[in-house]
């Protein structure tokens, strides 16, 4: 086991010996996956890569190791898709249930009905960090369980009015630190599959009359698992008690595999983010015909130019698509920086399907749409990527400056050639002339593209 979220401290920093074991770790699958195209990976990072510091430099090796992209994942998003891995691994009853993941550094609370997730909860505490915080000594005893019972406890209390408003009939846990206590009640009480109150008060009593970590003997425990275990039983007990379950049953089926069915989904046609995407465009009241006139021109000026400039490749089709359903969001809080509004939302936003680095594309696009071309926020990128952003800008603000009269007539047929840091744009003859406004949209666009060394000509 890595347990990345063991070497990581206070300040969000990774010590040498986790990173080096980590990297180690990865360089061993991305022997396994090198024969594996792009399409039918994906490498998720979560609660550890979220805290860390200095994490596009970790990333960056971890990329160079496996030959893939790492994408890292809000706590909202994690828990979408462990409920998509548990739902498909048990039967649907049309029961609604509660579903919980103890993770290495965040616990994931979710309550759904069959494979609709319908409240969503990830606590910055898992078995990794509270044995840290709390037997970070090595030390047990009745004093530290009882402590570490009670801060797991106000982790979730926030939560137990709500979520029992919500209701629901079944306790379901998943992943390995419950897993790990469901096969040592197994072995105590023959009971397995299922977690009982009982059982898991006795087990918590046994660790507390333990005087160390490295006492803790337990039938059906690992080697690996006994220096967190004692984290993990005490948010489990803190979770039964706050949300008064009696009874949980154990699911094989967990993040991994919510992301094995998410990919599944996209190379299905059934990518749970263009569902996103329209709820967020339906919630901030976009236009729609405006919208879509403006991917329509988008895919046109996409179509002509993304093999010259190399952007016929991954996402990058579905992304411009995404930020011109969404340039306009931000009009729903002010027409003024109305660009900005929608960039702050796209960054903060929970986003269903999103990784992190998907969402910050996604607020650049749409910052970059109108006036100054965002230099300083295209430098926060990776330099390997700064160009391939730029370009991508330039074309979504060219589709929204060629619809800034919002017309629903469609656009002339037009031409696009690009070269390395410029673009020639041609219009039918005399079109510009009986469009004087868009001339000069164009114009203006000229001075703005030019401070970016990139040159725009037009006839």
């Amino acid at each position: 086991m890595v347990r990345l979220a063991a070497g990581l401290n206070d300040n969000g920093e990774l010590s040498a010996e986790v990173e080096t074991r980590a990297l180690a770790c990865l360089e061993r699958f991305g022997h396994l996956l090198a024969e594996l195209p792009p399409e039918n990976v994906r490498v998720l990072g979560t609660n550890t890569l979220r805290r860390l510091q200095n994490r596009s430099a970790f990333i960056e090796q971890a990329e160079q190791r496996l030959n893939h992209v790492v994408e890292i994942i809000s706590g909202i998003e994690e828990a979408r898709l462990i409920y998509a891995g548990v739902a498909h691994d048990l039967s649907d009853e049309g029961r609604q249930r509660l579903v919980i993941d103890i993770g290495g550094g965040s616990t994931e609370c979710i309550i759904g009905r069959g494979r609709t997730p319908l409240e969503l909860e990830s606590l910055a505490m898992g078995c990794v960090s509270h044995t840290q915080r709390y037997f970070g000594d090595g030390k047990l005893g009745k004093k530290a369980m009882r402590r570490a019972r009670i801060a797991a406890a106000r982790e979730i209390e926030p939560l137990v009015e709500h979520y029992g408003e919500i209701g629901w009939q079944r306790a379901i846990g998943a992943s390995g630190t419950v897993r790990a206590i469901g096969r040592v009640l197994a072995v105590e009480d023959g009971r397995a599959g299922r977690i009982h109150r009982d059982g898991l008060e006795a087990l918590f009593e046994r660790l507390a009359a333990c005087r160390s970590l490295d006492a803790i003997r337990l039938k059906g425990l690992s080697d690996a698992r006994r220096p967190v275990f004692a984290g993990g039983v005490a948010i489990l007990k803190a979770l039964f008690d706050e949300f008064g379950i009696d009874e949980m049953e154990v699911s094989d089926g967990a993040l991994r595999e919510g992301a094995l069915y998410d990919l599944l989904g996209r190379r299905q046609q059934a990518d749970v983010r263009e569902a996103t995407v329209a709820a967020m465009a339906a919630r901030y009241g976009v236009d729609m015909a405006q919208a879509e006139r403006v991917q329509s021109t988008l895919d046109e000026l996409f179509r002509q130019g993304a093999a010259d400039w190399s952007l016929d490749q991954g996402d990058n089709r579905k992304l411009l698509s995404w930020a011109a359903h969404l340039h306009e969001i931000g009009l729903d809080i002010a027409h003024a920086q109305y660009h900005r509004h929608g960039a702050y939302i796209l960054n903060y936003a929970d986003m269903p399907g999103f990784s992190r680095q998907e969402q910050r594309v996604l607020a650049l696009l749409v910052r970059t749409q109108r006036r100054k071309f965002p230099r300083d926020e295209i430098a926060d990128f990776h330099r390997d990527d700064q160009l391939l952003l730029q370009r991508m800008g330039i074309l979504l603000r060219l589709a929204v400056l060629l619809h800034r009269g919002r017309r629903a007539e469609a656009l002339p047929a037009f031409s696009l050639a690009v070269m390395k840091k410029g673009l020639v744009l041609k219009f039918p003859s005399g079109w510009l002339e009986a469009n004087p406004l868009t001339a000069a949209d164009l114009a203006q666009e000229q001075a703005y593209l030019a401070a970016t060394s990139f040159e725009l000509r037009f006839a």
